[in-house]
């Protein structure tokens, strides 16, 4: 595993004295000072106005280590909440092609029907040990289908076989917009985006980002007439180069993004500008068929170790569906609920 430098700051020495040691050296140091010129006084007291030029001398020292960290404009709680990344961050890596083939597969035999965005991955993993990358460099995905096929879920499948954190961002059910990057001080919700957020929980710099259902986000309006669109606000994070110095407009100070791995879904293209859809080209999947949905009720039921008997029960419900397009992945995974509360329901005296 690899660590990076992830924060564009200069944090100050580990062992930088807190202000209550500082204020005590610089009375000290004024008490020795009176004692050479014979001016102390015998009490060892300190008048109020040589306690408030100490404060101040004291503050004015630790504001300029601050500026100088590029942090001086932050307050002390959060510096101490950035203090996650003195040592940097880690990236979780694939370290040969045949360990590629591996994850590429273990996705193919859960979800075939996502082929072409498996496809895409392992091609990509396959080119960041050959380029000699410290952790896969995966470009932005955004994976255009019909609901229920299970786009979101491979995309944490995704995650669990890379072995690394998966934050889900529900594009329709929050301001999406600030829920990915973050927003400025003054909004009511001010506060880092949870892609930032899960880093510093983590301590992982190549996460799984999924946003669900993107052309669905909203635009936030300002009590100050701006507009914040998701597709737009993302669009730097999107770009290795400028997410590589990416400018948290919370914080104000500049993080390395360039590393996550971006799964966008999306149930049509409606609403999508055209500068997002080139930097991620959708991968348009179909419906799923009735051989799909029941190889996922055969895995899942072995999963939850349902006798087959059970399982057969639900390929038979599926199959005689006239159109097993309008079933989802959802839908299965109900029947295989309702098999397991039978089996296991108690049994009444």
């Amino acid at each position: 595993m690899t660590r990076i430098q992830f924060i564009d700051v200069n944090f100050p020495p580990s062992n930088l004295p807190s202000s209550l040691d500082i204020e005590s050296r610089l009375k000290r140091h004024l008490h020795q000072l009176r004692q050479k010129t014979g001016t102390v006084r015998e009490d060892y007291f300190l008048e109020d106005l040589d306690r408030l030029k100490v404060r101040r001398r004291t503050e004015a020292y630790l504001n300029a280590v601050a500026r100088k960290s590029g942090m001086g404009h932050l307050g002390k709680d959060d510096r101490k909440k950035l203090e996650v990344f003195r040592k940097g961050a880690e990236l979780k890596s694939v370290e040969t092609e045949h360990r590629a083939d591996e994850i590429a597969s273990a996705l193919h035999a859960e979800m075939p029907w996502m082929a072409e965005a498996t496809e895409r991955v392992w091609q990509d993993m396959r080119a960041s040990v050959r380029n000699g990358d410290p952790a896969p460099r995966l470009r932005p995905l955004l994976l255009v289908g019909p609901p229920g096929i299970g786009k979101s879920f491979w995309a944490r499948l995704l995650g669990d076989k890379l072995t690394v954190p998966t934050t889900v961002i529900e594009a329709t059910g929050e301001p999406a917009a600030f829920s990915v990057t973050g927003s400025q001080r003054g909004w009511g919700s001010a506060g880092p985006g949870k892609p930032l957020e899960g880093i510093m929980a983590s301590g992982i710099a190549n996460p799984v980002v999924v946003v669900d259902e993107i052309e669905k986000a909203g635009i936030v309006d300002s009590n100050r007439g701006m507009r914040f669109s998701l597709s737009e606000g993302m669009l730097p994070l999107l770009e290795r180069f400028t997410a590589a110095r990416w400018s948290c407009p919370f914080f104000r100070v500049s993080f390395n993004m360039s590393w996550i791995t971006w799964v966008m879904t999306a149930n049509s293209l409606s609403g999508l500008p055209a500068p997002f859809l080139s930097r991620c080209p959708p991968l348009h999947l179909s419906a799923l068929s009735a051989e799909d949905l029941k190889g996922f009720a055969t895995r899942e039921g072995g999963r939850r170790s349902l006798p087959d008997d059970a399982i057969a029960a639900v390929h038979e419900v599926i199959a005689a569906i006239d159109k097993p397009q309008l079933v989802s992945l959802r839908s299965v995974v109900r029947m295989l609920d309702a098999v397991d509360r039978a089996i296991h329901r108690p049994v009444l005296h």
